[in-house]
């Protein structure tokens, strides 16, 4: 039986962002969990990538960060419109190599992908 969820390596990169976020925010899981108004424990497991959210939640997520929707799912890497590179590669190979480098700590990754993110967008015509 195929998995119908976001696929597992996705689920986990999400939750690292979440999670990055949280940390650059300054916001403990409680707060976050009040902000969004989810429960904690389902946060956590958000975070660990054990659940895929819901559209309402990863919104409700976004919008206790103070960002857009889009952004955040953009940011997340959850967009199937994202930006292709002129190689005709996915920008998820270079997502997902940065978000597996183990000598980066979860904020350094972050920001990388952000700055990657923001390059690639500049670059297109």
């Amino acid at each position: 039986m195929a998995d119908d969820s976001i696929w597992p390596v996705q689920r986990q990169l999400l939750g690292q962002f979440i999670r990055n976020q949280r940390h650059l925010a300054k916001m403990s899981l409680r707060d976050l969990a009040d902000r969004a108004s989810v429960s904690n424990p389902y946060l956590s497991q958000l975070e660990r990538g054990l659940h895929d959210p819901s559209l309402r939640v990863l919104k409700a997520i976004a919008q206790a960060f103070d960002l857009s929707t889009d952004v955040f799912l953009a940011q997340a890497g959850l967009l199937d419109d994202q930006v292709p590179r002129a190689d005709g590669a996915s920008e998820g190979a270079t997502v997902a190599a940065i978000n597996a480098d183990t000598l980066l700590s979860d904020a350094q990754k972050t920001a990388l992908v952000s700055v990657y993110r923001s390059f690639v967008e500049a670059n297109q015509p």
